[in-house]
């Protein structure tokens, strides 16, 4: 299978639909090395960027350079598609982190333990007691809420080390969980595949609901999140303001 990509503030974003990033991740656990995509050690970091992650890139050099060498970035938002069009790209559609957190985990087994990393205490067990309801072939290597912060990632790698998970989830929010993942996943040799999944755990866990699926469809669960949790605010803002007036602007120079 073909990669295909567009660019967006300088960054790669993976044109794939729903079904192709779920089969390009479990040909990364089950297949080895696939030349077509960035790996280091036959290991591989997957990426959900949005549309406030890209601004983010945009202020935060580190970040940026880790989205441009990740090996798979989902496009996670409407405002990436529709910025993708605005700038004569295609991307054929919104592929969520927890809806490829989801289906991914329904077709795993025993031979492909999972670990969850991040989020608030408790909220990563039940998360993988949804995933597991959901299939009970899956194997939980481990979950630990954990934080990015370096004095924590010690005790953490080890913890990691010791269940030896192929599958590493992990929910430090971007771009922390992105930054940990580039940092830390050499020192993690039984790790395949690690994915930064933000908010994913809460939303599989019910300590969060998603937006109706017209909102989902439409390119308003914005408005839905702002609507439910107002502290958003400022996150809402960058996505839905900042990011589009950055890419017409850089579209604008660029025709000059």
């Amino acid at each position: 299978m073909e990669r295909k990509q567009v660019m967006l503030r300088g960054i790669p974003i993976d044109a794939v639909t729903a079904v192709e990033a779920l089969t390009h991740i479990q040909h990364m656990l089950f297949g080895g090395h696939l030349k077509r995509f960035f790996h280091v050690g036959g290991q591989y970091h997957i990426a959900t960027p949005n549309s406030e992650m890209l601004v983010e890139a945009g202020r935060n050099p580190a970040f940026k350079e880790v989205l441009r060498h990740t090996s798979l970035n989902i496009p996670d938002s409407a405002g990436l598609l529709w910025m993708a069009r605005l700038t004569g790209q295609h991307l054929p559609e919104r592929v969520t982190g927890v809806d490829t957190v989801t289906a991914l985990c329904a077709t795993l087994d025993a031979r492909h333990p999972v670990f969850l990393l991040g989020a608030a205490p408790g909220v990563a067990q039940r998360a993988a007691e949804t995933l597991r309801q959901k299939n009970p072939s899956l194997t939980i290597a481990g979950t630990y809420s954990g934080s990015p912060r370096n004095d924590d990632a010690p005790a953490i790698l080890d913890r990691i080390r010791a269940a030896k998970p192929h599958l590493l989830l992990v929910a430090f929010g971007a771009p922390a969980q992105d930054l940990w993942i580039a940092k830390h996943l050499a020192e993690l040799p039984s790790v395949r595949v690690a994915m930064g999944i933000g908010g994913t755990f809460d939303f599989l866990a019910g300590a969060q609901k998603r937006a109706p699926q017209w909102m989902q469809h439409t390119g308003f669960e914005w408005l839905y999140r702002l609507y439910k949790e107002p502290k958003r605010l400022k996150r809402i803002w960058n996505a839905v303001v900042v990011f589009p007036l950055s890419v017409i602007l850089e579209k604008v120079q660029g025709e000059k």
